[in-house]
């Protein structure tokens, strides 16, 4: 669980409705139930079943984890299971994902979770990480500390103004859908590190590439995410796995022989 639910279970569906920008007649209309029925919930003056809170959390999109809260706040049990990454019943989602980051070679790609801490990745990402500072890279490693930190990517990252921007608004984003104190402590932390909020990528360019100094190289990478749109375990639901792309030929050409090349 991210906090202790001491909030009534009305309170927190008026809050969820409300950060997802949504009248109760929306809400009600979605849920199908009626603008009196919601306005009662959210008031105390009825006490929504089971049934009821996980409709009105599935149309409010409200994560698993929180969903399991505000189950608990109308003093009901949990309804989503949280088990260890490498629990057996994950299993087959670990040989998935690790499918996906072996076949992504020489390309880097990592597994992470709702708080960007890296839970998996490939050797590409080992490569591109040389000489980021021993400190950065002790489990638990957050990837966008790592890549932000002074100490970590960013006196590599070319583009650091453009890219900065771009993960702060990846938190951002994720603050508003998961109202998540960590999250927002994790926001705080990365504003605090220098590197510019330069937001626009240039013209030229269909994606925003991070351009990272490698050697006397510079390889320009962009990202695609992956989820699983099926999870009904917490964990599952918040693995993301990020895959890097070579936005030009060289950058593939520089990952396919760094690929090759003996490690030391």
């Amino acid at each position: 669980m991210t906090s202790t639910v001491t909030r009534p279970v009305g309170h927190l569906l008026r809050e969820w409705r409300e950060r997802r920008r949504l009248s109760q007649l929306d809400l009600s209309i979605r849920a199908d139930i009626s603008t009196r029925h919601l306005s009662f919930v959210e008031t105390g003056r009825s006490r929504p079943t089971p049934e009821m809170i996980l409709r009105l959390t599935e149309q409010l999109d409200v994560p698993l984890r929180e969903r399991n809260q505000v189950l608990l706040a109308g003093g009901y049990a949990p309804a989503f299971p949280q088990h260890g990454l490498d629990a057996p019943e994950l299993a087959k989602v670990r040989e998935a994902m690790r499918l996906v980051l072996t076949s992504h070679e020489p390309y880097p790609a990592v597994v992470i979770d709702r708080w960007w801490t890296m839970l998996d990745a490939n050797p590409a990402v080992t490569r591109m990480t040389d000489g980021v500072a021993a400190h950065l890279l002790e489990p638990p490693v957050n990837v966008l500390r790592l890549t932000l930190h002074p100490d970590g990517l960013a006196p590599r990252i070319v583009n650091l103004g453009q890219w900065r921007a771009h993960l702060l608004s990846q938190v951002r984003h994720r603050v508003e859908l998961t109202g998540d104190p960590r999250l927002v402590e994790l926001a705080a932390e990365l504003r605090d590190y220098p590197g510019g909020t330069d937001a626009a990528p240039p013209p030229a360019e269909v994606v925003l590439p991070m351009r990272l100094r490698q050697g006397a190289l510079e390889l320009s990478l962009f990202t695609v995410a992956a989820v699983v749109e099926t999870a009904s375990d917490i964990t599952v639901d918040e693995l993301v796995i990020e895959s890097f792309y070579p936005a030009d030929e060289a950058t593939a050409q520089a990952l396919r022989l760094s690929g090759r090349a003996p490690r030391r």
